[in-house]
């Protein structure tokens, strides 16, 4: 299953899993979400992101997203981007919740620059950053009776 990447704030991906779908500005103003392989992330979040601390890598199964996943030369901004040679994912539409199968925490390192987490690499072990309570109760039915079909809990 091919992954590609989306950088967030946390509260940007907690606000969509209360939503069901993140809508980043950037579907707003450009009529696509960016996202990256796992090669090109660490570049993005350089050139983008550098010194925060709040962010998190979306990974995202290719298979799972709904809308027109389109691989498209970068948006080039007003600063020369020495990626202009490649593509990157671009999902034309909003990224429904399910589409994402783990989220990493992604810091900047104390320079402010990046390193890809191995968490964003494709390995086996999954982190959620969000399921419903209706997937949540048919895994965990004995521990969480008390949960409405409308609640959201965090694992």
């Amino acid at each position: 299953m091919p992954i590609i990447l989306h950088i967030a704030s946390r509260a940007d991906w907690e606000a969509a899993c209360a939503a069901g779908s993140y809508r980043p500005a950037s579907l707003q103003r450009e009529g696509f979400i960016h996202c990256s392989t796992a090669a090109q992330v660490v570049g993005s979040a350089d050139r983008y992101f550098r010194g925060r601390g709040d962010l998190v890598l979306l990974c995202i199964d290719e298979s799972r997203v709904a809308g027109e996943l389109r691989y498209e030369p970068p948006a080039i901004g007003s600063a020369p981007d020495r990626r202009t040679g490649e593509l990157f994912p671009h999902l034309h539409g909003p990224l429904a919740v399910d589409a994402v199968i783990r989220v990493v925490p992604f810091p900047c390192r104390e320079d402010g620059s990046f390193a890809l987490p191995p968490d964003a690499r494709g390995s086996s072990s999954v982190i959620v950053g969000c399921v419903t309570c209706a997937i949540a109760r048919s895994l965990l039915r004995p521990a969480l009776p008390e949960l409405d079909p409308g609640d959201q809990i965090r694992v």
